[in-house]
């Protein structure tokens, strides 16, 4: 009987526990958010239309400067002299600073009273040993002092000349690190030098209009300040490695005219170097959803939202060029994708 009533006692305390989970269950599916399958998504569109592909076909980049570097010098000490000042041009080898080698100066001096007195040694000694009176060894051991000497004069030859510190090439003092007075250690910057003699537009092509540039190429080039000079710039790096969007850096190069100067982080944009596509069906960049390898858009039809493969053709710096799965005038939406999904309802706004 007693066993009759354990076995009641476990099955009421196990239906009891399976109410209660089946309750909290119920309560926390009651918690878990359903999206409204009739509530509308807003999203941006445009029309898909017919552009001229050949006059929108232009890469949009800026100037960056033709090398610039911090100087740092090798010794460290005292600057004792410091004839720079920032937006100052500089020749290649002029003296950026000085370093105090003072100290330097006296250990030469000491070193070379040492070796002269070690070659006066080395005359006697050539003397004696020719009349077997002191040991050949004392000559040799001499001739090595010399020679240790002299080793270690060059090293501190090689340190005074460090503490004169010269501009590399040929630039404007873009930056003054430190002053006159300043004591430095070797590798502290001092100042930066900029050249723009020759700038770099760095422009990012699509890989669907990589392979019309060419290394060497001359190239038109457009700039923002100058709108009606016309500039020629050449090619002279074209990226290996493209970005997550499938863009390429290229480079140009283009001579700075003292008429028309250019600086650095100036805009630019060099025409698509490619036959003109010319007149066709073109939608946004932003409208791509996914990978220029499997290209699909979203197309508003009857309020919701359709994920409709295309296939892309030419491609600018805005613009895809469509040559199946779209007809001109259809919505294609441009902004708002990350809430879609194929049959969502849509509003424009």
């Amino acid at each position: 009987m007693k066993r009759i009533y354990v076995i009641l006692a476990l099955l009421g305390t196990f239906g009891l526990m399976a109410w209660k989970l089946l309750d909290n269950q119920e309560k926390v599916a009651e918690k878990v958010y359903r999206p409204d399958p009739n509530r509308k998504v807003g999203v941006r569109t445009t029309a898909a239309g017919v552009r001229n592909l050949a006059e929108e076909g232009r890469f949009l980049g800026s100037f960056i400067p033709n090398r610039e570097i911090e100087i740092r010098p090798q010794a460290g000490g005292e600057v004792v002299q410091l004839p720079i000042e920032e937006g100052q041009s500089v020749g290649a080898g002029r003296l950026i600073a000085k370093l105090d080698d003072e100290q330097l100066h006296y250990q030469l001096e000491a070193l070379e009273v040492n070796v002269e007195g070690y070659r006066n040694d080395l005359k006697r000694y050539e003397a004696l040993v020719k009349g077997d009176a002191t040991p050949a060894v004392n000559l040799e051991k001499t001739g090595l002092s010399i020679r240790a000497t002299e080793a270690q004069m060059k090293q501190l030859q090689k340190q005074i000349r460090n503490t004169t510190i010269t501009a590399p090439f040929s630039g404007i003092v873009t930056e003054k690190l430190v002053e006159k007075g300043s004591v430095v250690s070797p590798g502290t910057p001092i100042a930066k030098i900029t050249d723009i003699s020759t700038l770099k537009l760095v422009v990012s092509v699509p890989e669907k209009a990589v392979n019309r540039f060419r290394v060497g190429q001359r190239i038109p080039v457009q700039t923002e300040v100058y709108p009606d000079i016309p500039l020629t710039g050449r090619v002279t790096m074209i990226g290996v490695q493209g970005d997550a969007s499938h863009n390429y850096p290229v480079e140009i190069t283009v001579e700075n005219s003292p008429a028309h100067p250019l600086k650095g982080g100036m805009y630019g944009s060099v025409a698509n170097t490619g036959e003109g596509k010319g007149r066709a069906l073109a939608v946004p960049r932003q409208a791509l959803v996914g990978s220029t390898r499997q290209p699909q858009v979203f197309v508003v039809e009857d309020g919701k939202a359709v994920l409709r493969k295309v296939a892309i053709g030419a491609a600018t710096n805005d613009y895809y060029e469509i040559t199946d799965g779209l007809k001109a005038g259809e919505q294609v939406v441009t902004s708002g994708q990350i809430n879609l999904r194929n049959g969502t309802p849509v509003v424009a706004q």
